[in-house]
């Protein structure tokens, strides 16, 4: 019987603040905790980042050169965007409230403690995770993926049969379309930073997904050379049938 545990990938983070020892000293400390760390020390860098990789948080400085806070805070948070943990050295209870309010997950001001910090992006990306683990679906090309279900169904209502890796990388590519992922970065995503495996499985597991999906008529996971594979179509959200 095949084992039922789950590998959780490393989530990646990224420092996005004007002051480099703030961005030293938060990348070493999470860091030490398994996360995988990128900075920006603007918004420019922060929506290069944001455009290469698939981010699962944002530790963003409200005063981030280059772009209005609140203005960045209002983009980044999408249904399907990452977490946001607002740094700023205004205090007021109005300026919580209107990053709140504008969709960030938290807010810490500054000067703060790394170990509170550290605490309120676990519990930021605990609630993410337990939020999709346990009710959103993702619809794309007549397509349903429900990952609490494990489940698979064809434009026609079909269940479409899928080996857990298979599962695991077609859910990698649906939680983040548009963005081309290496195949490093799928390999963390759908079997976990420690696997055991070799990039070609991807193209492997790319090659198969195809093949299952070729009916939808049209292109959904295009092959960006030298860089890795993109998901195409939009994907929108829904509530789990799971019973």
């Amino acid at each position: 019987m095949a084992s039922s545990s789950v590998h959780r990938p490393a989530e990646r983070i990224v420092v996005a603040d004007a002051d480099p020892l703030i961005r030293s000293t938060v990348t070493d400390s999470l860091a030490q905790h398994g996360y995988l760390l990128e900075t920006a020390s603007d918004a420019q860098q922060l929506e290069g980042l944001l455009a290469r990789l698939a981010i699962d948080l944002v530790v963003l400085d409200m005063s981030l050169p280059g772009g209005n806070g609140l203005a960045l805070c209002r983009k980044l948070a999408r249904p399907d965007g990452p977490g946001i943990i607002i740094l700023s050295v205004l205090s007021e209870a109005i300026d919580r409230i209107v990053g709140l309010e504008l969709g960030a997950d938290d807010y810490l001001a500054k000067p703060f403690n790394p170990r509170e910090l550290l605490a309120r992006v676990r519990a930021v990306l605990r609630r993410r995770r337990r939020a999709g683990d346990m009710s959103v679906a993702y619809e794309f090309a007549g397509w349903r993926l429900d990952p609490a279900r494990h489940e698979l169904r064809s434009p026609n209502g079909e269940v479409a049969e899928l080996p857990s890796r298979q599962f695991a990388l077609l859910r990698a590519l649906v939680e983040r379309p548009q963005r081309i992922l290496t195949r490093d970065e799928l390999l963390e995503y759908a079997c976990g930073p420690n696997a055991d495996v070799f990039d070609r499985a991807v193209d492997v597991g790319i090659s198969r997904l195809r093949r299952k999906l070729r009916g939808s008529g049209v292109e959904l996971i295009r092959t960006v050379r030298q860089s890795g594979y993109m998901f195409l179509p939009k994907v929108t959200r829904s509530r789990s049938t799971r019973l």
